[in-house]
């Protein structure tokens, strides 16, 4: 979006600042900024943000008909924002200046509003894209907290509860019997050992299959936004 008389002094491709955010890790996005007239232009980049974004360079001069890239980095983050959504802007602000005008020292005054100057405002949104692996990551967290996901892992703590109490009743009785018919027939509580080292076998390989169901993942938490500065 641009304001000012007159034709535009520049043009911007892209119109929106496009950010692939993946966990510490910074990520650039570079703009090109062209000088559409036969003067020479200076720019100056401002944003909601500045701790958060690197711009170089942030103040220049364009020769006529000639370009400058732009490339601005977000920092590593450390957290990814609630549903990858970004309220930070930047403004590019252009107006022709003499020539031989001195790029690196603007003055104070350049981008003052005043009468009979043209000064043009380009406001540019950000966008906040998902890295693949936060993608797959999102799928998961969604697909543990649908209702019928969480309905089965209980029902499979349920079962694991009941397997745990059935097997632990069992051998208390097993137990009980092995004690009387030890005194009664040495032969007969071999055989049931053996019978109850089988049962002990198959509780053992019901118990493991029950116990294999994983928890639920907890959702992530927000951070919070700010109004365009140097």
């Amino acid at each position: 979006m641009a304001s000012g008389g007159g034709n535009k002094l520049v043009t911007i491709d892209p119109e929106e600042l496009r950010f692939q955010v993946e966990l510490e890790r910074p990520s650039h996005c570079d703009l090109k900024v062209s000088n559409a007239t036969d003067k020479n232009v200076a720019f100056k980049v401002k944003t909601t943000s500045p701790k958060t974004y690197f711009v170089r360079p942030n103040t220049g001069v364009i020769p006529p008909w000639d370009t400058c890239i732009i490339r601005v980095t977000l920092q590593a983050q450390l957290e990814y924002p609630p549903d990858m959504q970004c309220r930070d802007k930047f403004l590019l602000q252009s107006t022709p200046v003499p020539p031989n005008f001195d790029s690196e020292e603007l003055p104070a005054n350049t981008f003052s509003k005043e009468p009979g100057k043209q000064l043009e405002d380009y406001k540019l949104k950000v966008v906040y894209v998902a890295h693949t692996n936060q993608a797959n990551s999102d799928a998961n967290i969604k697909h543990n907290s649908d209702p019928s996901s969480n309905q089965a892992i209980q029902t499979a703590r349920d079962a694991r509860d009941t397997a745990v109490k059935e097997a632990t009743q069992l051998q208390q009785e097993l137990d009980m019997l092995k004690r009387k018919t030890q005194k009664k027939s040495p032969g007969f509580s071999i055989r049931l050992a053996i019978t109850a080292g089988l049962i002990g076998i198959m509780v053992g390989l019901l118990l493991k299959l029950v116990l294999s169901s994983p928890p639920p993942v907890p959702p992530p938490t927000p951070p919070p936004t700010p109004g365009i500065v140097e």
